[in-house]
C-alpha cells in the first residue's frame, strides 16, 4: 500500500470527525466520567464512531485501536504488524474547559513506528499531517496549506509544557536546559508546535497512553524531529502495556 495515496482520505475522515466535535463543543454538552475518573463527552464517542467507520472504508484489513473502543486482548494485538491508533479527542479537559486546545488524532503504526499522522484542532481551525519520508504540513485557519519543519534552536530554548500535567520531575528537567522560556499548549498540539518551528522541546515526565502521542509523533518525525525515551531509544507503539514511558520530543539537535 502506498500511504501517500490514502492520506487525503484520512485527512477527510479527520475533518468529518472534527466538524461533528466542533458542533457538540459549541452546544450545551454534558460531561461524564469513566472508571479512571477521566472525563468523556458525546463528542468523544461521535468522533470515535466517525473515524472507525471512515478508516474501515479506507482499508478493511488494517485493525483499529481507539481510546474509546473496546479493549483488544494482547494475544490479538501482538499479531498486528500494522494498525490504526486513534484518540477521538485528545485533551478532553481542554474540551470541557473550553480552551480550544483539544485535538482529533489518527495515526498509522507499522512495526512499532508511527508512519502517518493526522492531527486536527477543530476549535482553532488548524490541521497537521505527516508521512514518513514525505514531510509534514499544516493547514491554517484560512485554509492555506504549507510545509512545516522543526527550527534550529537559539540560545534560549523554547520549552513547551502541559497546561494540566506539569509536575515536579518535568520542572526539574526543564531547569537543566539552561536559558529557556516556557510555552504552554494543550493536548498533542505540543508536538505540533515543535513540528512547525514555534517551540524547541517537549519533555514529558508523566503518564501518557500510546493514542495520546502517536499521530503528533508522526507529524513531528516527518517535520525533522524525534521522540525518544529517557534511555535514548525511539518511543515505540503496539506494546502490551499501552502506557508510554517518560519521553522527550524535540528537533534532532537535542539527541
Amino acid at each position: 500500500m502506498h500511504y501517500s495515496s490514502i492520506l487525503p482520505d484520512v485527512i477527510k475522515v479527520a475533518d468529518e470527525a472534527s466538524e461533528r466535535v466542533l458542533h457538540i463543543y459549541q452546544s450545551d454538552f454534558k460531561v461524564q466520567y469513566k472508571e479512571d475518573h477521566s472525563p468523556i463527552t458525546a463528542a468523544d464517542m461521535a468522533s470515535h464512531e466517525i473515524i472507525v467507520k471512515g478508516l474501515c472504508s479506507i482499508s478493511r484489513d488494517i485493525p483499529v485501536l481507539s481510546e474509546e473502543g473496546e479493549q483488544v486482548p494482547w494475544e490479538e494485538r501482538k499479531q498486528w504488524r500494522r494498525f490504526w491508533l486513534i484518540d477521538p479527542i485528545d485533551g478532553t479537559k481542554d474540551f470541557t474547559q473550553r480552551t480550544g486546545e483539544f485535538t482529533v488524532n489518527i495515526a498509522l503504526i507499522e512495526n512499532g513506528e508511527p508512519v502517518m499522522g493526522v492531527v486536527t484542532a477543530p476549535a482553532l481551525k488548524e490541521a497537521f499531517w505527516g508521512l514518513k519520508g514525505e514531510g509534514a504540513y499544516k493547514r491554517d485557519r484560512t485554509g492555506r496549506t504549507h510545509r512545516i519543519h522543526v527550527a534550529e534552536p537559539k540560545d534560549v530554548k523554547r520549552v513547551v509544557a502541559s497546561k494540566n500535567h506539569l509536575n515536579d520531575d518535568t520542572r526539574a528537567f526543564i531547569e537543566t536546559l539552561g536559558d529557556h522560556e516556557t510555552l504552554q499548549a494543550g493536548s498533542s498540539l505540543k508536538f505540533c508546535r515543535i513540528a512547525e518551528g514555534h517551540a524547541d522541546i517537549y519533555p514529558r515526565m508523566g503518564l501518557t497512553c500510546e493514542w495520546d502521542t502517536a499521530a503528533a509523533h508522526a507529524v513531528l518525525s516527518a517535520a525533522g524531529g524525534k521522540v525518544q525515551t529517557l534511555h535514548n531509544t525511539p518511543l515505540q507503539y503496539g506494546k502490551e502495556d499501552i502506557l508510554n514511558p517518560h519521553f522527550i520530543a524535540a528537533g534532532n539537535w537535542y539527541f
